[in-house]
């Protein structure tokens, strides 16, 4: 695989708004995760990762058919950090048909249906008027609100494969810009709350009463979150700076194993591990440090320990950042490639928030304390539910 240049990228989760309030949180081991008042919830006594100020926010005039909470997360996190002047010159400088736009969401606007539902006909039953399923609610929804607002004319893409999709879009645009159909690419991903995310985790019994715990060995559970994560994605240019960072590597897996567990052992996490080392030409031992996937329910957190000590033993510094950011699902993979590329550019390895005991039978270093280095290289973990999985790879330029 050739290297691919992470020229732009941003992120707004529970921990704030953009690169400085994320990097701010991480160092001060914050987490942003609060007891839930989300919308109409009040019989579910979990802790949520809600992003500030995205009610408050609705969308300009010339986008209104996209109104949703999960479009309004999206251009909140496309004005941070000058990402979109910089999606402006990627434009201009290749051609608006040579920019694409992959995200990854797992529910898109799910919950304007949800609202839509509460105001259905008594009579007929029919939705309201002003419910428009196709620009909103529809997984694709996301990236077509993107492509309009940029007024890009490139392909554009949504991966829905749960937790593993604003990951896997990395992989998709490498591909695509190797097969010379596009020159740079808008990856990532927005999910958002809503009830149906909520309510069904916890018909699973697997979200946790208090803030979750990664790795812990009395964790119970996972928070959810939501957060959007933007990277532009070019080939590197002829002369960059140190602080540049790249992605190396990406693997892909699918082991589906079940429907909502992964294998016990970890088949498809090692595979896609083991994947995305060969795309990079690395060994195991080229690894500084592993962002790990890390849900806190009791068996992910196992699976991927045992899939990460058959790679890497416990030589390698690792941690769950979702103690502080919550599981933000389909924006998992993308907020996680910013907070790798943080660690990068910023020479620290973040501790995992909120775990207190670190389970003894999972035998990998973990962080609970963030620790000054300088890693060259960073391994992101992302996994979703029927085993579909993926890895990615990013380092420093050298």
């Amino acid at each position: 695989m050739n290297s691919l240049w992470l020229s732009h990228f941003t992120a707004a989760s529970c921990l704030g708004h953009g690169l400085e309030a994320t990097l701010a949180a991480l160092r001060a081991q914050k987490s942003g995760l609060a007891p839930c008042a989300f919308e109409t919830v009040t019989d579910l006594a979990t802790h949520v990762g809600e992003v500030a100020g995205v009610d408050q926010s609705p969308l300009p005039a010339s986008l209104t058919e996209y109104e949703c909470r999960n479009n309004r997360l999206a251009l909140l996190g496309l004005r941070q950090d000058g990402f979109n002047t910089a999606v402006g010159a990627a434009a201009a400088r290749y051609g608006r048909r040579r920019v694409g736009v992959l995200l990854g969401t797992s529910t898109s606007g799910i919950l304007q249906t949800e609202q839509a539902y509460r105001r259905r006909d008594p009579v007929t039953g029919a939705l309201p008027d002003d419910f428009h399923y196709r620009t909103t609610h529809n997984t694709y929804s996301v990236a077509d609100f993107v492509r309009t607002a940029f007024n890009l004319k490139g392909p554009a893409v949504v991966v829905s494969t749960a937790c593993s999709s604003s990951a896997k879009v990395f992989a998709s645009a490498a591909r695509m810009i190797a097969a010379g159909l596009i020159d740079a690419a808008i990856v990532g991903g927005v999910d958002s709350l809503c009830l149906t995310t909520l309510y069904g985790f916890n018909s699973l019994e697997l979200l946790s009463s208090e803030p979750c715990r990664p790795y812990d060995a009395d964790r119970n559970g996972l928070s959810i979150g939501e957060a959007a994560a933007f990277i532009l994605l070019e080939r590197p240019a002829d002369s960059l700076d140190a602080d540049a960072v790249l992605l190396l590597g990406a693997g892909e897996s699918s082991d589906a194993h079940h429907m909502s567990s992964p294998h016990p052992e970890g088949l498809g996490a090692r595979m896609a591990m083991v994947a995305a080392l060969k795309a990079a030409g690395l060994q195991a031992d080229d690894i500084d440090y592993i962002n790990l996937h890390g849900t806190a329910t009791p068996s992910n957190d196992a699976a991927e320990g045992r899939a990460v000590a058959a790679l890497f033993g416990n030589a390698v510094p690792c941690s769950s950042t979702k103690g502080a950011t919550g599981h933000t699902l389909g924006a998992a993979g993308g907020v996680e490639a910013v907070i790798s590329a943080l660690a990068l550019q910023h020479g620290f390895l973040p501790g995992g928030v909120n775990t207190r005991c670190v389970d003894p039978d999972i035998p990998i270093q973990y962080l609970t304390e963030n620790r000054q280095s300088a890693p060259r290289r960073v391994l992101s973990n992302s996994f979703g539910f029927g085993g579909t999985n993926c890895s990615l790879i990013l380092g420093r330029a050298q």
